[in-house]
């Protein structure tokens, strides 16, 4: 696989890591798009366990989205400058502090954000807890999901 086919590969990830913080984008299957065309295009043998892990993972991650209450985060009153915050500070997360930094760094960023609208810590912690009530911890299981997908495709590809 070319460089060019590895660059829009990584892309389409990219895409789909922001379409999980966008409502209405399919984020998560694009992801798995993704290594579904990078699988079917490499022809090493990792590419097809990362695929198979990939739709694993995927799989766990929806029955785990459906135990979850459902996203109502516009009544919570979730912004797309919230979903910025909380995507860029899981993303951080995860880089900083491999893979289970991702949820640290998705709370600390929506804390972040409602800090600095409202000013207080008390009123910013208040609208955490209502944020991760209100279909967070949906948006936080997905996104985590699709960050381990991620990191492991460029880890076969790095590596492999």
């Amino acid at each position: 696989m070319g460089v060019w086919d590895l660059l829009l590969v990584g892309l389409v990830l990219l895409l789909g890591l922001c379409g999980v913080l966008v409502p209405g984008v399919p984020g998560s299957w694009l992801v798995w798009s993704a290594v579904l065309w990078w699988a079917l295009k490499a022809t090493q043998p990792v590419s097809w366990w990362i695929l198979v892990g990939t739709t694993l993972a995927m799989f766990l991650s929806q029955v785990v989205r459906w135990a979850l209450p459902p996203r109502r985060l516009r009544e919570s009153g979730a912004t797309p400058r919230m979903g910025v915050y909380a995507g860029a500070g899981a993303f951080l997360g995860f880089v900083l502090v491999p893979v289970l930094g991702a949820i640290p760094g998705f709370m600390g960023g929506i804390y972040l954000c409602e800090r600095l609208r409202l000013g207080r810590h008390g009123e910013a912690m208040a609208a955490l807890r209502t944020a991760m009530r209100s279909g967070g911890s949906s948006v936080l299981a997905e996104l985590f999901t699709c960050l381990l997908i991620t990191g492991a495709w460029l880890g076969a590809v790095i590596w492999g």
